[in-house]
């Protein structure tokens, strides 16, 4: 059972469950593959905070991730050992290439140890779970994550735990992907993608039940807006309690839902066929 529910022995066990992440292989990382990681509390250079929420939490180690795979064109790696990893949703597999070389790359559900994997630029390849190639060479109707949006910039959409976007034609210079979100964008045919979907799906299920997780994964308390005084906030202010009478946003008035959070001037707005839609407010963002 990849989720577990705890018994109710206290208010913070009530409502708290746990990943068992059962397809975790190998428990301890590579060290060749370590970089640390510094923490910043949110603040910025001159020690000003940025980004609200943010602070404490454990101490980890980045792993460093091969988006890319351009320089392991024809070389087989096999997989040997899926890992946790505590910064990104998703698990990672380790492998092994035919020349000694170690490199972590997203793990696909439904990889095992000892499956064998490849990259390919120059022709087409078994679509099996796990390959990386052009999506030119990639059947329409498949599943793929780890896409670039332009080709060589590396793996950038579709990259959490159990996303995956949906190839669903070809024409001309440009693939046609629908993402997760409910987008549709054209991408160039020649960006690469890696077949399958993220593993690790049931990530979204766990519940944390108390505020101590939060802490230990870096999550400080916000306060409400409605809470603060005028000058710190849009909703702030008056005599006692008050709704506000404005849209929730944020410290800067910047909608918090169903607002518009693109840059309308983005050079890659053009490759959007369909944008995205909220859920609760049917806008489009």
């Amino acid at each position: 059972m990849p989720i577990r529910i705890y018994k109710k022995t206290s208010a913070g066990r009530r409502n708290a469950s746990v990943n068992m992440h059962v397809e975790v292989t190998k428990k301890t990382p590579e060290k060749s593959l370590l970089a640390p990681k510094v923490k910043t509390g949110g603040r910025n250079f001159s020690g000003k905070i940025t980004s609200r929420g943010i602070g404490g939490g454990v101490k980890q180690m980045y792993r460093m991730i091969d988006f890319k795979r351009r320089d392991r064109d024809g070389i087989e790696g096999k997989i040997i050992g899926i890992e946790y990893d505590p910064n990104r949703s998703c698990h990672i597999a380790l492998v092994l290439y035919t020349d000694g070389v170690k490199r972590y790359h997203l793990a696909p559900a439904g990889v095992k140890d000892g499956m064998v994997i490849v990259s390919s630029s120059t022709g087409p390849v078994e679509p099996s779970v796990g390959n990386c190639m052009r999506l030119r060479d990639i059947p329409t109707g498949l599943d793929v994550h780890c896409v670039e949006i332009l080709p060589g910039g590396g793996g950038q959409m579709c990259r959490s735990a159990g996303s995956y976007a949906k190839l669903s034609n070809k024409e001309g210079d440009y693939a046609t992907l629908v993402l997760p979100s409910g987008e549709v964008r054209r991408v160039p045919l020649e960006s690469r993608a890696t077949i399958g979907q993220v593993g690790n799906g049931d990530h979204r299920l766990r519940q944390l039940g108390k505020a101590g997780l939060s802490r230990l994964m870096g999550i400080r308390p916000i306060t409400r807006g409605v809470a603060k005084s005028h000058h710190a906030h849009p909703l702030g202010g008056g005599s006692g309690r008050s709704k506000g009478n404005r849209p929730p946003c944020g410290p800067t008035g910047v909608h918090a839902k169903g607002g518009n959070t693109r840059n309308p001037r983005k050079a890659s707005g053009k490759m959007i066929i369909r944008r995205r839609v909220s859920k609760r407010y049917g806008q489009k963002h």
